[in-house]
């Protein structure tokens, strides 16, 4: 090749080539704790991004309407759901080096493409709505006036951009979403009786007051809680800027499975920790967000429980307004096939950064919106994100089966059981969700 048709490696390649040396020597020298550290973080940031904002207050609610028995095996359940689904997400991105939005353009044309874009979009426009509520709702509990809440979140948010290298702002954002963890000691502090719990997992409760809306309801929202399309996108996109190969998918596996048991403990621990309100008789209707909940919570939990609570509430919407508004980013790229990383400068990356800041400042408007119904809309956002989750996963399949792109890595018989089983179960939910709201309203 000449001299003047090689390329010039940007900034963007060359940190990522930093980032695989290390990789390199770390499995030529057999050190794989060192590996599995340098190849974790897609999978632990999308399980407990998912753990967001509308995810907890989801699960609080629950805990407030059901309290402990049937939902605690079916919170499992969903998260089993979510690692089969990222699991496959994991190898496509490792084995095309392709994010998942260029992918369905390329495989499937531009109609289709644009059909699960604006199925991304419109699923994370929402979806950040709600982050900004669980913000403002955790400032609100100590104190700060919405605005002041909202303005320092979008602030943390771009904040993040600034970092301008992947390995950097995975890393920053790993160790904030360890505050999802705060709902383990709200948790404790609820004093759930051990007992109940153990039965609630070994035996799958009866549900009491009967099959109804609100259950409908609730049920596909603890769904939409833990599997939702920009997981896809997101952990793809960041699995392909990460630089994954081949030879990391165990680590990309191990990655989410460990994300996906963080995120299942927090989960379980936020509904256990509002089952106080259960047994008080306490009507989840009067509470219209995050704030109420912990204000709520605070007789049974002291100041200290409350205030993890209100501290998580926060720490899950900062985390999942990074992770999504940056999956929206990374979609947009592919979508227009400009550049998209977050180891571009300002200059390089301005369209995907854009994408970001955008979204960010138009979600975090609509949270200001006066006398908002702040709990039902964080409610209907994780329905809606269930109803959109059928194409996605449909698109998914389908691309893990096409053999000319992922070779030997497509998926076997059971993974395509286990796949078509949670599109039909998600459908069937969705269908009864129709049904239930049309003539049981």
């Amino acid at each position: 090749m000449a001299d003047n048709d090689m390329q010039p490696i940007g900034r963007e390649d060359e940190l990522r080539a930093r980032d695989r040396i290390k990789v390199l020597r770390s499995r030529a020298e057999g050190q794989r704790l060192r590996l599995l550290w340098l190849l974790a973080g897609p999978g632990v940031l999308v399980m407990l991004g998912e753990n967001d904002g509308p995810s907890m207050l989801s699960y609080a609610t629950t805990g407030a309407v059901y309290g402990v028995g049937f939902f605690i095996p079916f919170i499992l359940l969903t998260f089993v759901m979510a690692y089969l689904v990222q699991e496959m997400t994991v190898r496509l991105g490792a084995a095309t080096h392709r994010g998942h939005a260029e992918l369905i353009f390329q495989r499937f044309g531009p109609f289709w493409g644009y059909f699960a874009m604006a199925d991304l979009v419109f699923g994370n426009l929402l979806t950040l709505v709600t982050e900004f509520i669980a913000i403002q709702a955790g400032g609100l509990y100590f104190g700060l006036s919405p605005v002041v809440s909202v303005l320092g979140g979008v602030v943390l948010v771009l904040s993040s951009l600034a970092l301008r290298r992947y390995a950097t702002w995975e890393r920053a954002l790993l160790l904030l979403a360890v505050g999802n963890l705060l709902f383990i000691p709200a948790a404790l502090l609820a004093h759930p009786h051990p007992e109940a719990v153990l039965r609630a997992l070994a035996f799958w409760s009866p549900l009491p007051g009967g099959f109804n809306t609100k259950f409908v309801v609730l049920m596909l929202a603890n769904i939409g809680a833990t599997v939702t399309p920009w997981m896809i996108f997101f952990q793809q996109s960041a699995v392909v800027d990460k630089g994954l190969t081949r030879a990391d998918i165990t680590q990309g596996r191990l990655d989410t499975g460990l994300g996906a048991l963080l995120a299942a403990v927090a989960a379980v621990a936020t509904l256990l920790a509002a089952t106080p309100l259960y047994a008080a008789h306490i009507d989840t209707g009067s509470l219209a967000s995050g704030a109420d909940f912990a204000t709520a919570l605070q007789p049974y939990l002291g100041h200290a429980g409350a205030a993890l609570f209100a501290l998580g509430m926060t720490e899950a919407g900062l985390v999942a307004a990074m992770t999504i508004s940056t999956s929206s980013s990374y979609a947009l790229a592919e979508t227009f096939v400009v550049s998209g990383s977050l180891n571009l400068d300002f200059r390089s990356g301005r369209w995907f950064y854009g994408a970001a800041i955008v979204s960010t400042v138009v979600a975090a408007g609509g949270v200001l919106i006066p006398h908002a119904p702040l709990l039902a809309m964080t409610l209907a956002v994780n329905v809606i994100a269930t109803l959109l989750m059928a194409p996605a996963l449909l698109f998914l399949l389908l691309l893990v089966n096409d053999r000319e792109i992922m070779g030997d890595l497509a998926n076997g018989l059971l993974s395509n059981i286990a796949g078509g089983a949670i599109i039909v179960g998600i459908a069937i939910a969705g269908a009864v969700y129709g049904v239930m709201t049309v003539f049981y309203p």
